[in-house]
C-alpha cells in the first residue's frame, strides 16, 4: 500500500473489510432478530443488555490484537521479513493469552455486574446465560480475531472475509435450528454464534499456515522475542486501555437505560443493534487507514498518510449524508425488522432520526482513529478513551437535569459523545500533521 493511489488502495482494501464487518454484523443481528420476532421483546433484551458488559471483556483482546497487527504492518511496510515472521509468532503468545484470561474473568463476574448495571428482574436470568455462553467463547473467537489481524497487516483482507461468510450463514442456520426449531432460547443463539465464530477461526488460520509464505515459519520464529513483544504491548495495550473505557462507558450508558424499564432496553438493543452495522464502513475505513498508515509510515511515506486521510474524509462525509437521509426517512420500518411491540418501535424509530445527525462525527472519530492507531500514536488510544468515557458518563446525569428530555437523553449522549470525541480526534491529528511533538512508535 506503499505505492499509487490512495483512496483506490483503500476502497480496495477496505471492501472486502466492510463485507465481511457485515457478516460479522450479521451474527449479532440474526440474535436480535431471530429472538425478538420469535420469542419477543423480554428475550431480546436479554440479549441486548448484555452487549455493554460484553464488549467490555472483548475490547481488551481487540486492542491487544489491534497493537499486534500493528507492529506486523509496520515490519512489512519496511520489508523485515525475517521480524514479520518474528511478529506473527509472538502476536499468537499475546493475542491469546489474553483472550483466555479475559474470557474466564468474564464468565466469573458476569451475574455480580449485570445486577450492579440495574438490569431489570424479568430479564436477569436470559442476560446472565447469554453473556456466559459467550464469555466461554471469547478465547475461541481470539483464534481468528488474531489471525484476521495478521492477514490484514499483510495486506490479505478477502481471506478472513470468505470464512466470515461461511461461519456467518452457519451462524443464521443454527440460530433457526437452536431457537425456532429446539426453542432453545437465548442459550440457542449464544451457542450459535460461538460455534460458528469457532468455525471461521480454525479454518482461516489452517488456511493461512498452507497458503500464506509468512506463516511458514522456521523453529527459531517461535521463539519468545522480547523487543516484540514489548512493542505489541506498547501499543495494544494503550489500544485495549481505549477500547476498554469505551466498553466502562457504555456500561454506566446501559445503567441509565436500564432505569427506564424493559420497553428501552429493547428500543436500546434495537438501535444499536443498527448503528453498529451503520458504521461498519466507517470501521472497515478505519482498519485499512490503520495498515495503509502502517505501512506508509514504516516506508517513511508521512506524505501519502496524509492523503489518505484526505481522501478518506470526503468519502466518510458522503456516506454520512446518505444514511442520515435513511434514518429520517425510514426508521421505524427498520426498527420493526427486530420487534414487533408498537411502543418499541415508536421510541426506536424517534432514537435513530436523533443519532443519525451525529453520523458524520461518528465516522470523523473512525477515519483520524485509524491513521494515528496506523502511524502508532499509542498516546491518542489513551485520550481518546478518556474522552468518550467522560461524556458517557457524565452526559446522561446533565440530560436528566434537562427537563422534558427524559428517555431521550440515552441516544442525545451517544450523539452528543461522538461529536466531543470527533474534536479532540481531529485535533491530535493536526498536531501531528503540524509537526508538534508527538510521541510515535518507532522502529
Amino acid at each position: 500500500m506503499t505505492e499509487g493511489s490512495p483512496l483506490t488502495l483503500l476502497a480496495v482494501f477496505s471492501i472486502p473489510l466492510l463485507i465481511g464487518n457485515l457478516f460479522q454484523q450479521a451474527y449479532n443481528l440474526a440474535d436480535s432478530i431471530i429472538v425478538g420476532r420469535f420469542i419477543g421483546a423480554t428475550a431480546l433484551a436479554s440479549v441486548g443488555a448484555t452487549a455493554s458488559v460484553t464488549f467490555l471483556f472483548f475490547s481488551v483482546c481487540n486492542g491487544i490484537s489491534s497493537g499486534c497487527g500493528i507492529i506486523t504492518a509496520q515490519y512489512f511496510g519496511s520489508g523485515d521479513d525475517e521480524k514479520v515472521k518474528r511478529a506473527i509468532t509472538n502476536s499468537a503468545y499475546i493475542s491469546l493469552l489474553s483472550a483466555l484470561i479475559m474470557g474466564l474473568a468474564a464468565f466469573a463476574a458476569a451475574p455480580a455486574v449485570l445486577k450492579a448495571l440495574g438490569t431489570p428482574e424479568d430479564i436477569l436470568p436470559g442476560a446472565v446465560l447469554y453473556m456466559r455462553v459467550n464469555c466461554v467463547g471469547v478465547p475461541l473467537i481470539g483464534i481468528f480475531n488474531y489471525i484476521s489481524s495478521m492477514l490484514r497487516a499483510l495486506g490479505d483482507s478477502r481471506t478472513p472475509l470468505y470464512f466470515l461468510i461461511g461461519a456467518c450463514l452457519m451462524n443464521v442456520a443454527l440460530d433457526l435450528l437452536f431457537v425456532r426449531v429446539y426453542l432453545m432460547g437465548v442459550l440457542g443463539a449464544a451457542l450459535a454464534t460461538v460455534i460458528a465464530q469457532l468455525t471461521a477461526g480454525v479454518g482461516c488460520l489452517i488456511y493461512a499456515v498452507r497458503r500464506n509464505e509468512y506463516f511458514r515459519l522456521r523453529r527459531d520464529h517461535f521463539a519468545f522475542n522480547r523487543r516484540i513483544s514489548m512493542k505489541a504491548i506498547q501499543l495494544g495495550l494503550p489500544l485495549a486501555m481505549q477500547w476498554s473505557m469505551i466498553a466502562v462507558s457504555t456500561t454506566a450508558l446501559q445503567y441509565f437505560v436500564n432505569s427506564f424499564g424493559t420497553t428501552a432496553v429493547a428500543a436500546f438493543t434495537a438501535t444499536s443493534r443498527i448503528e453498529q452495522l451503520v458504521q461498519q464502513p466507517f470501521g472497515s475505513l478505519g482498519v485499512a487507514l490503520s495498515t495503509y498508515a502502517g505501512q506508509n509510515y514504516g516506508a517513511q511515506k508521512t506524505d501519502r498518510v496524509r492523503r489518505g486521510l484526505r481522501d478518506s474524509m470526503i468519502a466518510m462525509t458522503v456516506f454520512s449524508v446518505i444514511m442520515l437521509l435513511v434514518m429520517q426517512l425510514f426508521s421505524t420500518r427498520v426498527i420493526s425488522l427486530f420487534v414487533n411491540e408498537p411502543e418499541v418501535v415508536r421510541m426506536g424509530g424517534t432514537a435513530l432520526r436523533i443519532t443519525s445527525c451525529f453520523y458524520a462525527f461518528l465516522g470523523i472519530i473512525y477515519v483520524t482513529r485509524g491513521t494515528l492507531n496506523g502511524i502508532g500514536d499509542a498516546l491518542f488510544a489513551f485520550i481518546n478513551g478518556i474522552v468518550e468515557m467522560i461524556c458517557r458518563i457524565g452526559l446522561p446525569i446533565l440530560m436528566i437535569r434537562i427537563p422534558g428530555t427524559g428517555v431521550w437523553g440515552i441516544w442525545l449522549t451517544t450523539g452528543i459523545s461522538w461529536l466531543i470525541s470527533a474534536l479532540f480526534c481531529y485535533l491530535r491529528y493536526a498536531a501531528w500533521n503540524k509537526g508538534t511533538k508527538v510521541k510515535m512508535f518507532q522502529n
